[in-house]
C-alpha cells in the first residue's frame, strides 16, 4: 500500500476535542475544501480594524505545476475574487512570504437526535487550511485557475461558455494562490450515542424519538434563462445534477452506518 500523505501537526491545527475524530490526510482534507461551494476565508484587515475579517469565497485545490497531481497530494488553494476587494488589495500590499490567511469549509450530512439535549449533534465534516496568499500574476496560470474554479461549480462548465475572458473581465477579476502550510480535518459519522444512564432508563426510551436525519445538498431542475434560446439542458448540466444528488445523499445515508468508536459520548 502506498503511504499516506498527510499535513504536519502544529498547535494552530492540531484538533483538541474529540482527537479520534480528527484527520490530517491531505486526500481527506483536501476533498472537502473542494466539495464546498463556499469557502470562508479569514485574515487580518489591519491595525485600523478592531475585528477580524472573514469572507466567502469560491474556490478549489490545485497544482498548475504539476496538473495531474492527485487530490491526496500537495496542492495549493486558488481562491477568486474582485480586483479592488479589500483581501485582494491587502495580498498586494503584502510583503514576504505573502497574507497568512485561514481557508475553512464545512458539510453537514445529518441530524443525530439523542435523548438528552446534550447528546444532540451532527454528522460532519469539516477542515481548516493555513496558509499565505499571493496574487497570480503569470497569465496562463491565471487561465488555468479560472477554468478549474469554473469547472468546480458545474463540471465542463468553462468549456460550455464564451471562453476565454475578455480583457476587461480579466483585468476586474483577481485569483489568489495559497501556499499551504497546515491543515486539518474534523469528521463525524455514525449514529445516537446516548450514555449508559440514559439507554437503561425505560422512561426515557419509551417516550423520545431517537436517530438521525440525513441531510443532502439536492440540486434542481435546471431553469433556463428568459434570454436562453437553448431549447434543451444541455448534457453536461443535467448529468451533473444528477451526479451530484446521487453522491451527496449516498454520502449522508452511509454517514449514518458508520461504527462509532466505543470511547465517544457525544
Amino acid at each position: 500500500m502506498g503511504r499516506t500523505l498527510t499535513y504536519s501537526k502544529h498547535s494552530a491545527n492540531t484538533v483538541n476535542r474529540y482527537k479520534h475524530r480528527a484527520t490530517y490526510d491531505l486526500g481527506a482534507i483536501h476533498s472537502i475544501i473542494n466539495s464546498s461551494q463556499v469557502l470562508h476565508v479569514s485574515f487580518h484587515p489591519g491595525p485600523a480594524d478592531a475585528f477580524p475579517a472573514i469572507l466567502p469565497l469560491i474556490g478549489q485545490m490545485g497544482s498548475f505545476e504539476y496538473p495531474s497531481a492527485g487530490i491526496d497530494e500537495p496542492l495549493d488553494c486558488y481562491l477568486h475574487g474582485y480586483v479592488s476587494s479589500r483581501i485582494m488589495n491587502l495580498a498586494r500590499a503584502s510583503e514576504g512570504e505573502g497574507l497568512p490567511i485561514c481557508v475553512a469549509a464545512s458539510r453537514v450530512d445529518g441530524l443525530v437526535l439523542s435523548l438528552t439535549p446534550n447528546s444532540h449533534n451532527y454528522n460532519y465534516r469539516s477542515a481548516i487550511l493555513h496558509g499565505y496568499a499571493n496574487l497570480v500574476t503569470d497569465e496562463q496560470e491565471k487561465l488555468w485557475a479560472m477554468q478549474l474554479i469554473t469547472n468546480s461549480v458545474v463540471t465542463d462548465r468553462w468549456n460550455n461558455s464564451r471562453v476565454p475572458p475578455d480583457g476587461a473581465e480579466m483585468a476586474s477579476t483577481v485569483i489568489l494562490k495559497v501556499r499551504v502550510v497546515d491543515g486539518s480535518g474534523k469528521i463525524r459519522d455514525g449514529g445516537v450515542t446516548d450514555e449508559r444512564k440514559d439507554k437503561n432508563n425505560d422512561q426515557l426510551t419509551g417516550r423520545i424519538w431517537t436517530g438521525v436525519i440525513p441531510v443532502w445538498e439536492t440540486f434542481g431542475e435546471p431553469v433556463p434563462s428568459a434570454e436562453n434560446r437553448v431549447a434543451d439542458t444541455p448534457e453536461h448540466v443535467s448529468s451533473f445534477v444528477a451526479k451530484m444528488n446521487e453522491r451527496n445523499r449516498t454520502y449522508a445515508e452511509n454517514a449514518i452506518k458508520v461504527a462509532l468508536p466505543p470511547e465517544e459520548q457525544h
